[in-house]
C-alpha cells in the first residue's frame, strides 16, 4: 500500500534514472550542508565574488551558475553533456573554494 502511494505521488514527472540521481544528489548536498552549518557554523568571507559569502551562499551561486552554463551549452553547442558536467563540477569547485 505504501509503495502504491509513493508511486502514484511521483507520476506527475517523467522520472528517469538521470533525473532521479540529480535530485537525490542535490537533496543529499543540502542535507550535508545543513548538518555542517549546524555543527560548525561558519563566518562570512570574501573571495573573488563581489559579496561576503558563507559556504551555503557559495553552493547556491555555484549551482545557479552551473544551471545557466548548462542552458547556454545546450542552446549553443551540439557537444556532449558529459563535457559540460565536468565543466560544471569544476565551476562549483572553484566557487566553493575561492568564491
Amino acid at each position: 500500500m505504501e509503495l502504491m502511494l509513493s508511486v502514484a505521488f511521483l507520476t506527475w514527472m517523467e522520472w528517469t534514472l538521470p533525473s532521479a540521481i540529480f535530485f537525490i544528489v542535490i537533496f543529499l548536498i543540502l542535507v550535508v550542508m545543513t548538518i555542517w552549518q549546524a555543527k560548525w557554523p561558519s563566518v562570512e568571507r570574501r573571495g573573488f565574488l563581489p559579496i561576503p559569502t558563507t559556504p551555503g551562499d557559495r553552493l547556491f551561486i555555484g549551482l545557479l551558475g552551473s544551471a545557466y552554463i548548462f542552458f547556454a551549452w545546450v542552446g549553443l553547442t551540439d557537444l556532449s553533456l558529459w563535457i559540460m558536467l565536468v565543466i560544471a563540477l569544476c565551476w562549483i569547485g572553484v566557487v566553493m573554494r575561492w568564491g
